[in-house]
């Protein structure tokens, strides 16, 4: 992820958020709910006028479907091409820090950015110079429930008495960066561009080298298959977990917590998984993105 300085200005944040009133933790910006404690307006607003470059590599998924997992194994195979190490500085575009910007002016190429937006509210320049985005998703109702904990292990944002209640908010599309289906409809729209590669939790949990693989042929990396074989060795969720302590200190266990597929099944009533069945089905059935989230296996009773 970072380095000790990022990490230090997370533990702030995470301190400052303990005082804040429940109700005062989030912000709605263009009508999607982000925490106070990471996003401001001005910062939002600074990402509009953004500079990409046609050299960024550009990683986008929906809170809790593998993001830092998925930031992690593009670093290694950065470094692993170009020794370059990670910059110092927030991984999300949309999160506020000092100097954000102006570090990420100096960084050189390739730089890596990742966001947990919506298309619809990506930099026009990434558009614009049609910069190569990896969008990574992860199956509703695991999503879901590893955002649920998110929440009560999370200072910064609001906890919930309960599933039933976070649930109900999770399908309404009251929680962070709003809707996981509408966020996920606005970018399966974009999936058959070829400057956008769609990436699951699933297919990495199945067959990460092969996954790995397939990230550095579609950002153009060129790595030897043994050097592409010790990334994704090194690079499994487990390895990551148990190396969290060092790569994302305090952090750590908010980020990187079971990484299981079906642990769902632990949570749903029959009524709440059929809610959700009705909404794929409404939503992303016969989709691209909807299809490789290969639902029936893996969110079916």
């Amino acid at each position: 992820m970072a380095n000790s300085k990022v990490l230090e200005e997370f533990e702030q944040a995470i301190e400052g958020a303990k005082k804040v009133p429940k109700e005062a933790l989030m912000f709605t910006y263009k009508g999607v709910t982000y925490p106070h404690a990471n996003c401001d307006v001005e910062t939002f607003k600074t990402i509009e006028t953004f500079e990409a470059r046609e050299e960024d590599l550009m990683m986008v998924s929906y809170p809790k479907c593998g993001c830092n997992w998925t930031l992690l194994l593009l670093h290694s195979i950065v470094y692993a091409a170009y020794k370059k190490p990670p910059a110092s500085i927030v991984p999300l575009i949309e999160f506020k820090a000092p100097n954000k910007f102006e570090k990420l002016k100096a960084d050189p190429s390739p730089r890596i950015i990742a966001s947990h937006m919506s298309y619809d509210n990506i930099p026009q320049s990434f558009i614009d110079k049609r910069v190569k985005m990896l969008v990574t998703y992860r199956n509703p109702k695991d999503a879901a429930v590893s955002l649920f904990h998110f929440y009560n292990m999370n200072p910064m944002l609001p906890s919930y008495d309960s599933w039933d209640e976070f649930f109900q908010d999770f399908i309404a599309g009251k929680v962070i960066y709003g809707s996981y289906f509408d966020h996920a409809v606005a970018w399966n729209k974009h999936l058959d561009e070829d400057t956008i590669m769609l990436m699951t939790f699933e297919d990495m949990k199945e067959n990460l080298e092969e996954q790995v693989k397939k990230m550095c042929e579609f950002f153009g990396i060129s790595l030897p298959e043994e050097e592409v074989k010790q990334i994704a060795e090194k690079g499994t969720f487990k390895s990551m977990k148990e190396n969290s302590g060092k790569t994302h200190g305090v952090l750590a266990p908010l980020i990187f917590r079971k990484g299981e597929i079906g642990d769902w099944k632990n949570y749903f009533s029959e009524a709440q998984s059929q809610e959700v069945d009705a909404k794929f089905e409404e939503c992303l059935a016969g989709t691209k993105l909807g299809e490789r989230l290969n639902y029936n296996v893996h969110c079916k009773w």
